[in-house]
């Protein structure tokens, strides 16, 4: 039932772009067309995951060498950049044309704060491994839910024909 809690207040109750206004210029980059909104939502799926079951195990480490306040942030920056890095790749390889789609936008997640906010999340609420695992990748599903549903909404508009023309365009 606590996993059930977490999940939850991640994906709805505090999603991290509705209440905390996390991840914005990807967010407000990506979302013109649904392919690639859906495409910046998987690839923050896998960094999101990935880095904070990375962030987690180090951070245990750091607790252990007794250097958790001086070297965390460091360490959790260089895991997301190194994930960053080595997705980017795997996509320019594998899928080209949504690595062409997200553009400027993918290495941004190095630097999108949701990521690291996760990473920091984890540490001041010490969770546990499982706990770790759903929190991360309910916070990047609730990420990828708010996008997908955004860049629905900017379609229509865009498409709509009975646009007020006070509206149309930004």
């Amino acid at each position: 039932m606590e996993l059930f809690g977490i999940a939850f207040a991640a994906l709805l109750g505090s999603n991290i772009i509705l209440s905390r206004f996390l991840g914005i210029c990807p967010f407000l980059g990506v979302s013109k067309k649904s392919s690639s909104a859906i495409g910046m939502g998987l690839a923050l799926i896998a960094v999101v995951t990935l880095s904070s079951l990375i962030c987690y195990g180090l951070d245990k480490l750091l607790v252990l060498l007794e250097m958790q306040t001086y070297l965390e942030l460091v360490v959790f920056i260089l895991v997301i950049a190194s994930f960053v890095q080595l997705l980017e790749f795997v996509l320019k390889k594998y899928v080209p044309s949504l690595y062409k789609s997200l553009g400027v936008y993918l290495p941004l997640i190095t630097t999108n704060c949701v990521v690291l906010q996760v990473c920091l999340d984890l540490v001041s609420r010490e969770y546990n491994l499982l706990q770790t695992l759903v929190y991360s990748v309910s916070v990047s599903v609730g990420y990828m839910i708010v996008i997908v549903i955004f860049s629905h909404i900017r379609t229509r508009l865009d498409n709509s024909q009975n646009m007020p023309k006070a509206f149309k365009g930004n």
